[in-house]
């Protein structure tokens, strides 16, 4: 089985495709592979999946982080529907801090995200009924989970949606912008 594996602007932030073998029933894929991610230089530990739905569209979830000591990575991929996942650098220091990227996950495309501790992690549903399934590297722990304004236009996300009409929690309609928030992600200084 290959795994294609593209770089974004982001560094350490990836797209994943894994391949599908279709025939008359349908198609089978290997979602995750620990020693095909870690022969590809990606030996995170995951601990935790996560499965939500979504019943309407426009319905944003994000943009969220969890903190250090609980930081999480996480391999983020749509069971159902389509939606458009978003990553925003929360690193201090990183010469990517603030910016964002956006890539389109669904059923079809069968794409993954990855994406390590130190970033923001949002997404808006394109269909009812969307599915989105992640791993985590940490165990979710609500003292250390926080957020992010998901329309901040200091960040400037096209969400590719007219966002008045969302449906958002009120954790989400609540939150700080980026000018607002200390950062506990420092950048390392190493790009890959």
């Amino acid at each position: 089985m290959t795994l294609e594996i593209e770089k974004t602007a982001l560094d350490g932030v990836l797209i994943l495709t894994p391949q599908r073998f279709g025939d008359n029933r349908g198609f089978f894929s290997e979602s995750w592979n620990r020693k095909r991610m870690e022969d590809a230089g990606l030996g995170i530990d995951f601990v935790q999946d996560n499965h939500s739905l979504s019943e309407q569209v426009g319905t944003v979830r994000g943009l969220h982080y969890q903190s250090p000591p609980y930081g999480q990575a996480k391999l983020v991929r749509c069971g159902r529907g389509r939606l458009y996942d978003v990553v925003v650098d929360i690193r201090k220091g990183s010469p990517t801090y603030g910016h964002w990227i956006g890539i389109e996950l669904s059923f079809d495309n069968g794409k993954q995200l990855l994406i390590p501790e130190g970033f923001l992690h949002g997404f808006v549903t394109r269909e009812p009924m969307t599915e989105i399934i992640y791993k985590c590297s940490n165990y979710y722990s609500k003292a250390h989970d926080g957020a992010v304004r998901f329309d901040d236009p200091d960040i400037g996300i096209d969400w590719g949606v007219n966002i008045a009409g969302l449906v958002l929690s009120e954790k989400d309609e609540a939150a700080p912008r980026l000018a607002e928030f200390d950062s506990p992600f420092i950048f390392d200084g190493a790009l890959s």
